[in-house]
């Protein structure tokens, strides 16, 4: 039987995430039974208990070393070279190299994000359905685009099923959300280099009022790339309105003014500063239905240490007493290790126009385990919080192997201490990957590394557990192709703290390139329905 389920996301962008909760919608099918598999030698998980706590309280689970141990321990010893070692239950299926593209050849797409509502309901405008996009020109080199990164907009005639759209999802590029110059306004220093703007998140209010929050960012850099000084990312908002009429389709008014919200604190959230490689971005608020009236928002950021001074403790090691395979934390620190402390962070509204805020405590810490826990989000059902984040396998500290993809922990709350799904490894939906082998990168994969290892990125939970994602590199060394468009929508089912991917959707698992899907409507008055 469906569950009714609710979500919390992001930011998926990114993003996107970048990336609210599904109030109201379906997570159909048949129940997430993950499949039994031979679990290699190795530590034991922290035990979790999924208590909730009060979201102002001070507690920051962890997701500790010993955990993310268990990604090797599910991993297959005997794959060989361009096999998955993974469980087949929460890997992706592979992508086809001959991908439509939904631009059309005019930019390259990556994070990506809908119109949403404080429930993470996604939705259409008089028949429209719009999606908010990371875009960059192909004249520039796929691997260029972060730094010249822009929000572009895509639109399609809502309600038509994937298998009757154009193959590449049937959507329109509309163009930019800003004009030129409007986003680096807020930067006290406009000597930069390049100014660009990064996920984020797109909140819908009546009247077809937009608020749309996303990561602003000035780099100041040498002509060889290396930094002048530390870049600056902020947490911003803009207010637009969009508008459906038969002349021009989908435009928007205003988003001429941008609005600074949060700069990383040093505090709880590490600063360029503190290191200037640090991560702070990805914002998307939503309400969580515990707290009535309240808003928030979460993140991704780093915990708040000195590069160079950062060290790790038992806790974040999170070994049971007594474990023979565990690490000491001397160890762990002589690693390297210490470099790779990402968070999931969060934070307060003030004030109903959510234009002030304030921190609070992250939710999630991953000191020693990965530098990067990006487009944070939520999906509730059950009564129990599913917190999902994304991370690429060369983010993962020393000592440490994972997949790129989405990783999930289940509580009680939004503060709680999260229990990674999976047979502890956090593992929720990851790429075709052989962790018998190095990964390579996204422009050189590595010979013996399985052709879908780096195909997908950036994913984003919808309604109804669809998973959203762009294209990044598919094939093998000596045979592949380069993304820069979305993805096919894939479907992933939630039970207790397991998930799996649901083959029987589309064709063995894949659905339809682009595919996202609005489930209420802002119809011609302006109204939410």
């Amino acid at each position: 039987m469906a569950t009714t389920t609710r979500r919390i996301t992001r930011p998926i962008i990114g993003g996107l995430t970048a990336a609210g909760v599904i109030a109201g919608a379906l997570l159909a099918g048949a129940p997430a039974a993950v499949a039994e598999t031979a679990l290699q030698p190795g530590a034991e998980p922290t035990i979790h208990t999924q208590e909730a706590f009060d979201p102002e309280g001070d507690f920051t689970s962890r997701w500790t070393r010993a955990d993310a141990m268990q990604l090797k321990r599910i991993s297959d010893p005997d794959a060989g070279s361009r096999e998955n070692s993974m469980p087949e239950s929460v890997t992706m299926p592979t992508i086809p190299q001959d991908f439509p593209d939904m631009s059309n050849g005019e930019v390259w797409v990556w994070d990506t994000w809908p119109l949403t509502d404080e429930a993470g309901n996604q939705y259409s405008v008089d028949g429209q359905e719009i999606i908010f996009s990371l875009v960059a020109d192909r004249s520039l080199g796929f691997d260029e685009r972060h730094q010249y990164a822009k929000i572009g907009y895509f639109s399609r005639p809502a309600g038509i099923p994937a298998d009757e759209r154009p193959e590449n999802g049937g959507w329109t590029y509309g163009g930019l959300v800003f004009d030129e110059g409007v986003t680096g306004t807020i930067f006290p220093d406009q000597s930069y280099s390049h100014q660009t703007q990064w996920s984020g998140s797109a909140r819908v209010f009546k009247g077809g009022e937009i608020k749309l929050f996303f990561t602003d960012v000035a780099f100041y850099r040498n002509p060889d790339g290396t930094n002048i000084k530390p870049y600056d990312p902020r947490i911003a908002l803009s207010v637009g309105k969009v508008h459906v009429n038969k002349a021009k389709g989908v435009f928007f008014t205003g988003f001429d003014t941008v609005t600074d919200l949060l700069q990383a604190d040093g505090t709880y959230y590490q600063t360029g500063e503190q290191n200037e490689f640090f991560n702070f971005r990805d914002p998307f608020t939503f309400e969580d239905p515990a707290h009535p009236g309240e808003t928030y928002m979460v993140f991704e950021g780093n915990s708040a240490m000195d590069r160079d001074g950062a060290r790790c403790t038992a806790e974040d090691l999170g070994y049971r007493e007594g474990d023979p395979y565990a690490e000491t934390v001397d160890e762990v620190n002589a690693s390297g290790a210490t470099y790779q402390i990402g968070n999931i962070g969060l934070a307060k509204a003030k004030n109903k126009e959510l234009t002030e805020w304030e921190f609070l405590p992250p939710i999630l810490s991953a000191n020693c385990v990965t530098d990067q826990t990006e487009r944070p989000q939520f999906v509730i059902q059950d009564g129990k919080y599913y917190l999902f984040t994304i991370s690429h396998r060369g983010t993962f500290a020393a000592g440490l192997d994972g997949p790129e993809g989405v990783y999930g922990f289940v509580g009680d709350g939004i503060r709680s201490d999260f229990q990674p799904l999976n047979w502890g490894s956090g593992l929720a939906l990851g790429n075709p990957t052989n962790l018998n082998f190095a990964g390579g990168q996204p422009f050189a994969p590595d010979y013996n590394q399985h052709p879908g290892h780096f195909q997908a990125y950036s994913h984003y939970v919808m309604p109804g557990g669809l998973v959203q994602s762009f294209i990044d590199t598919i094939g093998t060394h000596d045979d592949f192709v380069r993304g820069g468009t979305l993805g096919p929508t894939v479907k992933i089912d939630l039970d207790g703290v397991s998930s799996a991917v649901d083959y029987s959707y589309g064709d063995g698992g894949l659905g339809g390139w682009a595919d996202i899907p609005a489930n209420l409507d802002v119809n011609k008055g302006g109204v939410l329905q």
